[in-house]
């Protein structure tokens, strides 16, 4: 019988010593955007190594992924790169959701070929002609005598939307492939020296330098404009780099307790910061006055 109260105190000490704490902590999930699963993943890291009662879980799939688990309420917090549509929002609203749009980082979307490819730069027009099918060989920009291969994103990608919206401007070509992420793009960009993609900014680098084997394309508004590269902060910054964009969290209203913590951290000094070392670009002032507005704060 001694033995038997002996071991039942000894169950009891290891369930408080190690179940109750992690009952006490708090967490919740980040999912959605493949452009900032990296980015994400870095700044909870952090985080909660700032905060030790804090789990937070990042997970990708698509920004559409995103908006459909903060619209079911199944998630904390939405990544998108692209902002939510009139569709989408309506049918938040409809389930009792109410969206709140946090601009976490800038992000300069680089469109990427191999390093054997002779160009150097391409207007906006140039790019949208080649996504759409118009432009199918390298010669006809100047380049080599080389079929096009064009790698791109899943429609439920917000970088597929927003390329199609701000630079395809149409349907893509039927004959664009479509990977499930932005590693699959540079993977693919880096074994086919015909081929053209759009990734994040921040899968173009390693170390600070581009990654060995991969080119990024100078890119301008149209013939008239300087050719500018996404790798310059001030470029992206001040609207000059024209395939820029905001990057997002979305919470279902304000956002409160650890999760309101959370976003105070990534929109400090320091979480500013992780989105430079993470290889993308802190928000301007522009962007802080809306998450201002957004947050009443």
């Amino acid at each position: 019988m001694k033995k038997v109260l002996l071991m039942s105190f000894i169950m009891f000490l290891i369930v408080s010593v190690f179940v109750l704490p992690v009952q006490a902590r708090t967490a919740f999930e980040i999912r959605g955007s493949d452009t900032q699963v990296n980015l994400t993943a870095n700044l909870a890291e952090v985080f909660m190594e700032m905060n030790k009662d804090a789990v937070i879980s990042v997970t990708g799939g698509g920004s559409g992924t995103g908006i459909a688990a903060i619209i079911n309420n199944q998630v904390s917090l939405a990544n998108s790169s692209r902002e939510i549509s009139a569709a989408e929002l309506a049918q938040a609203q409809e389930r009792g959701v109410e969206p709140v749009r946090i601009v976490i980082a800038l992000d300069g979307l680089s469109v990427i070929v191999n390093e054997d490819n002779p160009l150097e730069e391409l207007t906006v027009d140039q790019i949208g002609a080649i996504f759409r099918g118009e432009i199918t060989n390298w010669a006809e920009l100047g380049g080599n005598d080389q079929e096009i291969s064009l790698y791109g994103r899943q429609s439920n990608s917000g970088t597929y939307v927003f390329f199609r919206e701000y630079v395809v401007k149409a349907d893509y070509s039927e004959d664009k492939m479509r990977m499930n992420g932005n590693a699959q793009i540079v993977e693919g960009v880096l074994n086919d020296k015909s081929a053209i993609g759009y990734v994040g900014v921040g899968y173009t680098a390693e170390d600070g330098k581009v990654r060995d084997g991969l080119k990024i394309v100078k890119v301008a508004k149209d013939a008239d404009s300087p050719y500018v590269t996404p790798l310059d902060p001030t470029n992206v910054a001040d609207g000059s780099y024209p395939v820029a964009r905001p990057l997002h969290h979305y919470s279902n209203g304000l956002p409160e307790g650890m999760v309101r913590e959370y976003i105070e951290f990534v929109l400090s000094e320091e979480g500013q910061q992780v989105a430079v070392d993470s290889g993308f670009y802190p928000i301007t002032e522009e962007y802080r006055e809306i998450n201002r507005k957004n947050l009443a704060w």
